[in-house]
């Protein structure tokens, strides 16, 4: 009897909490607000209604959150009210999901809500300090497969980053694919052209990230300063806490990094419309381009990658010098000899900087060696007592100055002596011979391009479809050594019996040099490996071995191309092509493009053809 007195007298003194009742016209309208949308990640199904992008249930506090924005609201403001059970504040509603309920909150105006002390979200938002965003754009990384696109990030600044030029102690907000295991460059492309990973939002020290993006991948970094309130930012990184260790798809080409931040500055700024412009792909050029179209930057700060430094600061040594550089930076006591003390003073003090920045340049991704640490430090006790000028380096054109990404082509031609017309789309995003302006000469990354002809007397065909061309002509120096690869798959038409045309599948790669011939002249010679399937031939797969050789050229009028290719297959069919390419920059979105080859094959007579093409960038 005692013990049910003493309950029932717990009921009358506890405070009691309900959700208030609310119109239902009126919640509607909350669940279709921009805001409201934004946080839940919701688009426009296909067929109708909604879906989020979040993969992850736990994300979601109504059973069917995931496709009903008003039923996910009504669940959450029915949340927010629950008792606060001691001990576990910090798993209340309130504290889990603290954008939402501000949101609730000021449109409500809620009064009577539970009084909850979210300790560990309010610590980790006192650490972080928000106060403005910059958005952070690592530039594409050609011997990287999967950093040849490029990345973006957001880092949060604190109040007086500006002032006391304290960057690095600021956080960064990073979408990526989370990997378990060790993935090699190859799977790692495959799985996340197929979904193969999951996406996770993630806040970390910026330091940790200019270290892994400037240094480890050598990547220039491109900082775009946003003109974000210092309450548009608070309410994006509240955002982000309700986002920990929630899964999202990712795809490289449209749910990806760049995709899920424009996403993050709709939360912070609800009016801006940037997400509908990438419904396909979402390449990080063309979303920071949009970022910049909608008026959202401020200034651009760049910071020069590792490599970048190195390959200025050794650039007006000459070739014996920068044999001093190679000697000094593995084994200092050179630097007492009588033939280099020789050398005049201030070209020493070029020499030891560079030997410096070459030594740190191998130490990128190494355990800490101390033979190495003792190499840098007399290198820098050296470069104190003679130091060099400052290292001056040119700003690059801006990335997003480049041309768009998506490309439709028209061309008329000859091939023999049938005129035909060629009509073609990639879907990303730069080859070879296109205007180069903001894209590292010698770097080609294509994504799913068919060409389709139309020969006289109305003859259709597809006359290729390549899934992937992906081409890193990296130059090689005194000082660098990098190898030279390619690999492309899918299908192409090639000389067949009879004088015919087959459409065969193949998958090729190959590996080689590249050379600096001159200024804006690059030269490239690769060995390479084929494997077919052609109905000409008896087996199912014949494989092939090769070469792929030539001249790349950035001229005035654009970029000009001569290679020749070999392909020797196993059961005697040699084939060959010869080919010119010119490409005119009529403007940054607009090309014209001269195309003649000559291909040989065992199986037939050479046949010769020419073409123009139009080139048309949009996203």
């Amino acid at each position: 009897m005692l013990k049910r007195i003493a309950w029932l007298a717990l009921c009358v003194c506890a405070p009691l909490y309900a959700a208030p009742h609310v119109d239902p016209g009126r919640l509607q309208q909350l669940a279709d607000s921009r805001f409201w949308i934004a946080i839940g990640h919701y688009e426009s199904g296909k067929l109708g209604g909604w879906r989020s992008y979040v993969d992850d249930p736990k994300f979601f506090l109504a059973v069917n959150g995931a496709h009903d924005p008003e039923a996910e609201l009504a669940a959450t403001l029915d949340a927010i009210y629950r008792p606060v059970v001691h001990g576990k504040e910090n798993l209340h509603p309130q504290c889990v999901y603290p954008s939402r309920t501000r949101f609730l909150r000021d449109e409500l105006k809620l009064t009577d809500l539970p009084a909850v002390d979210c300790q560990e979200f309010n610590k980790w938002f006192s650490d972080v300090a928000p106060d403005s965003t910059v958005l952070i754009f690592p530039a594409a990384y050609l011997n990287s497969p999967s950093s040849m696109f490029g990345h973006t990030l957001l880092r949060i600044d604190q109040a007086d980053v500006q002032a006391n030029k304290t960057a690095l102690l600021s956080y960064a907000i990073n979408f990526g694919a989370y990997i378990e295991g060790a993935d090699n460059s190859i799977l790692y492309a495959w799985k996340g052209l197929m979904g193969g990973y999951p996406g996770l939002f993630a806040l970390v020290p910026y330091q940790e990230k200019l270290s892994e993006y400037r240094s480890l991948e050598n990547r220039d970094l491109w900082e775009y300063r946003l003109n974000l309130t210092p309450e548009e930012t608070r309410r994006m990184v509240e955002h982000v806490w309700e986002l920990k260790q929630i899964r999202f798809g990712y795809f490289f080409f449209d749910e990806n990094c760049s995709y899920r931040l424009l996403e993050l500055l709709q939360v912070a700024r609800p009016s801006l419309n940037l997400t509908p412009q990438f419904r396909l792909t979402a390449i990080p050029t063309d979303t920071v381009r949009a970022v910049k179209e909608a008026g959202l930057v401020e200034n651009i700060d760049y910071r020069p990658s590792r490599e970048r430094e190195l390959l200025s600061r050794a650039e007006p040594l000459s070739h014996d010098e920068k044999q001093w550089v190679l000697k000094v930076s593995a084994d200092q006591q050179l630097m007492q000899s009588p033939e280099y003390l020789a050398v005049p003073k201030d070209r020493r003090a070029l020499i030891q900087d560079a030997a410096y920045r070459l030594e740190r340049y191998r130490a990128n991704g190494e355990e800490r060696d101390p033979a190495r640490s003792q190499r840098s430090y007399d290198l820098l006790r050296a470069i104190s007592t003679n130091p060099p000028p400052a290292l001056d380096i040119e700003r690059p054109g801006l990335p997003e100055d480049g041309h768009e990404s998506r490309t439709w082509q028209l061309g008329a031609g000859v091939r023999d002596d049938k005129a035909f017309a060629e009509y073609g789309l990639r879907m990303a995003y730069h080859d070879l011979n296109d205007n180069a302006y903001g894209f590292p000469l010698g770097a080609q990354i294509e994504i799913l391009q068919l060409k389709l002809r139309q020969y006289e007397n109305n003859k259709w065909q597809v006359q290729r479809l390549d899934l992937a061309t992906i081409r890193s002509l990296t130059p090689r120096n005194e000082l660098l050594q990098p190898w030279s690869w390619q690999v492309t798959g899918g299908l192409e038409r090639v000389l067949g019996k009879h004088g015919d045309e087959n459409l065969v599948s193949h998958v090729n790669g190959g590996a080689g040099g590249t050379w600096k011939l001159g200024d804006d002249v690059l030269g490239f010679a690769l060995g390479t490996v084929r494997i077919e399937h052609n109905n000409d031939f008896d087996a199912l797969i014949s494989p092939a071995a090769g070469f792929d050789s030539g001249i790349l050229w950035r001229n005035p009028l654009g970029n000009l191309s001569v290679e020749t290719k070999g392909d020797y297959f196993t059961n005697g069919e040699v084939r060959r092509t010869i080919s010119l390419n010119q490409q005119w920059e009529l403007s940054r979105n607009l090309g014209l493009r001269l195309s003649a080859q000559r291909e040989f094959s065992q199986l037939t007579s050479p046949v010769n053809e020419v073409m123009l093409e139009l080139k048309w960038y949009h996203y």
